[in-house]
This record gives C-alpha cells, structure tokens and sequence, in this order.
C-alpha cells in the first residue's frame, strides 16, 4: 500500500488549519503590520522545496509555503472582518482601525 497521497493529503489539512488562527492571532496582536514575515517564510519554504528530495517533505513545505502566502491576503482581509465586527478588535490597537 502506498500512504504517500493521504500523508500529503492530511498534512496539507493540518498546515490549512495551523495558518487560520495563525492569521487571527497575528493580526489582534499586532496587526498588518508583519505581513512580510509571511512572505518571506513562504518563499523560503517555497525554494526549498525545490531542493528536497523526499517527496512527502517537498510537497509539505511547498503546501506551508503557499499556505503561509495566501495568509498574507487573508491577514489584510481579517483587518476588514474585524472593522465589521466579525472578530474581536485588540482595544490597544483600536486606533489602527479607525478612518
């Protein structure tokens, strides 16, 4: 039997649900403010990827990698889903959100 693909599979399942509260958390603490943090980490996991081997490995850093990009969208997009009120707003950053 080959476990390659359900590896993969449930891997890419764990790393998608790491990265929400991972976004959550990061933009109540400190807001957009880091968002480049994502973008490099992803484009190292994303080069790196390129350079290992071990399929299972590769294809794990290559998920984190676009994981961890798309977080960037959805970190400015968690900015908005906070002014609406659809998440808690960090009351020590209340400035950042008003326009």
């Amino acid at each position: 039997m080959n476990f390659i693909g359900i590896t993969i599979a449930f891997s890419t399942f764990l790393i998608i649900g790491l990265c929400h509260p991972l976004v959550i958390k990061m933009e109540y603490y400190s807001g957009t403010r880091y968002w480049w943090t994502f973008l490099v980490v992803g484009i190292i996991c994303i080069v790196t990827a390129l350079f290992v081997e071990n399929v299972i490995a590769s294809s794990i850093l290559g998920v984190t990698g676009a994981s961890l990009l798309w977080g960037i969208g959805e970190l400015f997009a968690q900015k908005k889903r906070v002014q609406k009120g659809w998440f808690p707003m960090n009351p020590k950053r209340r400035h950042e959100y008003e326009d």
